[in-house]
Order: C-alpha cells, then sequence, then structure tokens
C-alpha cells in the first residue's frame, strides 16, 4: 500500500519571498500583490481549468496544473487563504471566495484560532480546526481515506508544515517580482537544502519553478 504524501503544490512567491502582500481584503485576496504576477504560468496551460478557449502549452507547466488534483483526498489551509476575517467571527455568513463550486472537491480542514460549525457548499466539506499542525494533519488524513493530503497554503501555513518536518513533496513557482511585505515563505528557496532535493526549472519569462522532495 502506497503511503500517503502531503502535498504543496503551484504555491507562488515573488523574488524576494513573499506568496501574498500586505493589506488583505474582500476586493484584494492578495493584498497588494497582483495575483497574476504568480500564475500567469499556470493561465496559459492547456489543462488550466478556467481555460474558455481551445489551446494552451504542454510539456511540464501542464502536468503541474494536472497534478494539483491527482490522488487528493483532503486539504489544509490557513484562516487567511479562506478569506479576509480577522480574530473572533464576526460573520459566519462568509463562506470563501469560491462561490457555491469550491475547487477542492473534497473534505477542507482551516486552521484557526477561532472555530466555527462546519459547512458544505456543492461537494466540499469546511471544517474550522485549531491545533498544532501535526494534529491537524491527522484529521486530514483520516478524511483523505488513504488519498494524499495537499497543503493549500498561505505561506504561513506551509511555513508551519514544513518546520515541523510534515511535507514530502513541494512545488513553488518564483515570479519575477518584488514585493518588499507581505506573507513570507522563505528567505531564499536555498533554505530548505538542508532536507530536501530540488530541481530548479527556469522559464524565458523570468518565472522560476523550484520541485522539492525528500527520501
Amino acid at each position: 500500500m502506497t503511503q500517503q504524501q502531503v502535498r504543496v503544490h503551484n504555491i507562488g512567491v515573488s523574488r524576494d519571498g513573499y506568496a501574498a502582500g500586505e493589506g488583505q481584503s474582500l476586493e484584494r485576496p492578495f493584498g497588494h500583490a497582483d495575483p497574476m504576477d504568480f500564475m500567469s504560468w499556470a493561465g496559459a496551460t492547456a489543462s488550466w481549468p478556467n481555460r474558455t478557449d481551445p489551446g494552451g502549452s504542454r510539456g511540464l507547466e501542464d502536468y503541474l496544473v494536472r497534478e494539483f488534483h491527482r490522488n487528493i483526498g483532503a486539504e489544509i489551509m490557513g484562516r487567511n487563504k479562506f478569506g479576509p476575517q480577522r480574530g473572533p467571527w464576526a460573520d459566519e455568513e462568509w463562506q470563501g471566495w469560491w462561490g457555491d463550486e469550491p475547487p477542492f472537491h473534497t473534505p477542507v480542514f482551516v486552521m484557526t484560532h477561532h472555530e466555527r460549525p462546519s459547512f458544505t457548499l456543492s461537494d466540499t466539506t469546511f471544517h474550522f480546526v485549531g491545533g498544532e499542525p501535526a494534529d491537524v494533519l491527522a484529521l486530514a488524513l483520516e478524511a483523505a481515506d488513504g488519498k494524499d493530503v495537499r497543503l493549500g497554503g498561505g505561506a504561513d501555513t506551509v511555513r508551519q508544515f514544513l518546520d515541523a518536518g510534515l511535507v514530502d513533496t513541494l512545488h513553488v513557482a518564483v515570479a519575477p517580482v518584488e514585493l518588499g511585505s507581505g506573507s513570507r515563505l522563505w528567505d531564499s528557496p536555498d533554505d530548505l537544502l538542508d532536507r530536501y532535493h530540488r530541481d530548479v526549472v527556469p522559464r524565458p519569462d523570468g518565472v522560476v519553478h523550484h520541485l522539492f522532495w525528500r527520501d
């Protein structure tokens, strides 16, 4: 039986290591950052789920987009990926950025210090849980029913799981922009080389893909 893995897919960061900017709001989920700076490479692929016209690129990047959903049984995300509210829930009617058809199609575990009742939209159920990364991961692995767990972000949540030694594979797309401040994933991609193997794949437009895995 194949061992379940914890996977990070297609997280975008700036050249100075930030996955989102300052000042997240309902209108600007990435703060002062432009999300297209991070994800334009994915939108150009043939398998991009929001594509409305035929065509698109194939090759490694198309594979990375398709890999996002392969064998995923649950997702873990931080509260700031779920929404812009901070502190106690002032509005439990907020159900995320994604509308009535979230793109996850699995149970989602939202890490928060302020729990609230679970709810379901289409085939996605959101659970709001506290605890250390290992505790939340145990819940997600059980819910995944033998499949892998995707760690969806944001950067602070990914960093917590990396620091706890709980991430098996990690794909980061480094964009040729600088943010100066925000939610930082790392000081340098070399920070992870003491515990991961890495391949680096540069693109002509300046995006650099970093693919990490461990034995």
